[in-house]
Parts: C-alpha cells; structure tokens; sequence
C-alpha cells in the first residue's frame, strides 16, 4: 500500500508529534526523578587526601603535580571551597548548599603537606582541614612540626585531631586510654597552637556508638570517617562520610567530575563503621 504525497506529509506529522510528547513526557519524568528522589539525596562531598608526593605504591599518595591540577581545576570551574566548620554548622541548622561546593581534608599531619599543598592552597585561596596525629608532630622526620601548624593555621588552614598515636579505635578497649586518644589529642593541639581543634578523624575510618560518644564529651564539633559512615546522606554529623582522592583522578576526568557531584554516596559501596 502507497501513501499519496498529503497523506505521507500527515503521516510524518504525526510520527513528529508523537516523538515530541514522549521526548518531552521523558524530560518530565527526568526531571521529577532528579528534583524528587536525586536532589535530595546530594551531599557536599568531602575530599580525603593524605600524601602530596611522587612517592609509588599506593593510592593515598597524590603527586604535587596532579595535586595542583584538582585544586586549579575546582578554581577555575567554579567551585566553591569552604572549611569543614561552615559545612557542619549550615547541616545543623538545615541548610542546603548550591552544587558545586565542597570541602578539602587531609590525614595524619605529613611534612609534605606543608612542602607540597600549602603552597598550592594558598595559591587559589583554598580552605582546609588537617587532621593530625599528635604524638608524631616534631618526633618523625616525615611528620609537621608544631612550627610549620601555627604557621599554616595562621593562614588560612585548621587542624582536627585524628588522635595521638594512630591507634584503630574499635581495638581500644581500656575507656582511659580512648579517651586519652581522643580528648588528649584535642588537648595537645589547642595547647601548642593556641587555636580550637574542633573536629577528629577516626583513623581508617573505624569507629562505634562508644566512639562517637568519647568524640563528643571530648568537644569536637564533628568527626570524619572514610566510607564507613551508616548515614549516606551525611545528616550525622560524627560520621561524615569522605571522598578519596587519587592520582587516576587527575587521568580520568569523569572519575573526579563524579566524585565532586554530590551524588558519589548514592552509588558507591559502604564499609561498617568498626
């Protein structure tokens, strides 16, 4: 059977029609996904580094190269990089943040922080937080010493406490020596830097209801975790969840692009917090 010329005129009209609504009844239906079941469901991603070196072999090291090129690229594209205070305080009290915010935090107190990334972060006015490991600052060659913290926390940059010795905390079970670990960490900052330490990290990211309430009675404000947070939406704020950072990130653009969105929790896989 043939289609006369006005016949198939009419015929391809109508294929267009329909093609438009269900175009337009999928960007609808995008839309309400997004707005009703995604958007809620975004957080503002903490990024977790913790060596700014060349050195091999594992992927808490980011080279100072590939360092310099995230913190251009979240400079020049627009983000908005605010201190790990101003994130906890605007979740207690509701708020949301616009895309394209996020937070900068670094583990352990390692010198090449301050050879490496301080320089880096100041060049692009780039807030962060560091979490040291106190029992380390000025006794091993690889660590800060409390001269270069007052110096860096006198620019721009805070330090948390990730406690004195690095201890996994779930395997502390004396409660004075977890609290030592804890609060004297607290206390060895504030002493030798005359500044707050006003968030902890729990090393490895392990941690329990006991922990958590060691952290509080100790005054931190918050902790951080790595991926081992229950709450994927980051409401509690003594488990944040973090994003590690890594060199591939810098190689694989769609990598550090998905990590910075927001919807990173969403999708990836979650450790037991002990």
């Amino acid at each position: 059977m043939f289609l006369m010329a006005g016949e198939g005129e009419v015929f391809n009209i109508k294929i267009w029609k329909r093609t438009a609504i269900a175009s337009l009844a999928l960007a609808i239906l995008c839309s309400a996904f997004y707005f009703f079941a995604m958007r809620p469901r975004r957080v503002v991603p903490i990024l977790m580094y913790h060596s700014i070196s060349n050195q091999k072999g594992s992927s808490l090291h980011v080279s100072p190269e590939n360092f310099s090129r995230q913190m251009m690229f979240l400079s020049k594209s627009g983000y908005s990089v605010i201190t790990l205070d101003k994130l906890v305080e605007h979740s207690k009290s509701g708020t949301r943040f616009i895309p394209r915010t996020v937070v900068v935090t670094f583990d352990d107190g390692l010198k090449d922080n301050y050879i490496n990334a301080f320089p880096v972060l100041s060049k692009y006015n780039i807030p962060a937080t560091i979490f040291l490991i106190t029992d380390y600052m000025g006794t091993r060659p690889t660590y800060l010493n409390w001269d270069q913290v007052r110096l860096m926390a006198e620019n721009g940059i805070d330090f948390g406490g990730h406690t004195r010795s690095n201890v996994y905390l779930p395997t502390v079970k004396n409660p004075g020596l977890l609290r030592d670990e804890i609060a004297g960490c607290k206390e060895d900052i504030e002493l030798n830097t005359g500044m707050a330490a006003q968030y902890f990290c729990y090393p490895t990211g392990g941690f329990n209801e006991e922990i958590k309430e060691v952290v509080r009675k100790a005054g931190y404000k918050g902790a951080c975790t790595t991926n081992r947070g229950y709450d994927k939406s980051n409401l509690d704020i003594y488990e944040l969840n973090r994003v590690k950072i890594t060199n591939s990130d810098t190689t694989k653009p769609f990598s550090y692009r998905a990590k910075l969105s927001g919807y990173y929790n969403v999708f990836r896989k979650f450790r037991k917090g002990d």
